[in-house]
């Protein structure tokens, strides 16, 4: 099958690829543009490990046909940190053990800044609510919700 051009924004960085009309998002990020961060859990949208931000909503890449990326702009963990400093989301799920095997952290992590961009200052039931389409097999969550509450208290300038 022909392959056709893609352009989109990948964590700030133009990004130009040729796919094969079909493909999911998930395969273009990893394959074909080299962002490693979004992991394949499950390939059919009942993990969340794969969550990317599409214009800042999340998005599961693995049922996001490739064509829909067409000049949008897309951010994965890959891009939260700024050179060496770290995204206090990041900080907070280190500090806070939030990652124990690690294979759900990206998938948390997007949907989690998704949250925070919309909603600064979230309640304990709204951090719930966000990473709801995410599972965690390792952490009981209560790490994970804990460490975004914290994160959105820092980045709001209090302390959690």
């Amino acid at each position: 099958m022909a392959k056709v051009p893609l352009t989109f924004t990948l964590n700030d960085a133009e990004i130009g690829v040729f796919v094969v009309p079909g493909s999911n998002l998930l395969d273009v990020l990893r394959r074909g543009a080299g962002d490693l961060t979004p992991k394949e859990g499950c390939a059919q949208g009942a993990c969340g490990a794969c969550t990317v931000l599409i214009d800042g909503v999340p998005h599961l890449s693995c049922l996001t046909l490739a064509e829909m990326a067409e000049g949008r702009r897309i951010s994965t963990t890959g891009g939260l940190a700024v050179g060496p400093e770290l995204h206090p989301l990041q900080t907070a799920f280190m500090e806070g053990f939030a990652a124990q095997c690690g294979f759900c952290t990206a998938g948390m992590l997007m949907s989690a800044k998704a949250l925070l961009d919309q909603t600064p200052n979230p309640t304990r039931d709204q951090v719930i609510e966000a990473i709801s389409g995410n599972l965690c097999r390792c952490t009981g969550y209560e790490p994970i919700v804990d460490a975004i509450l914290t994160a959105a208290a820092k980045m709001q300038g209090r302390t959690a």
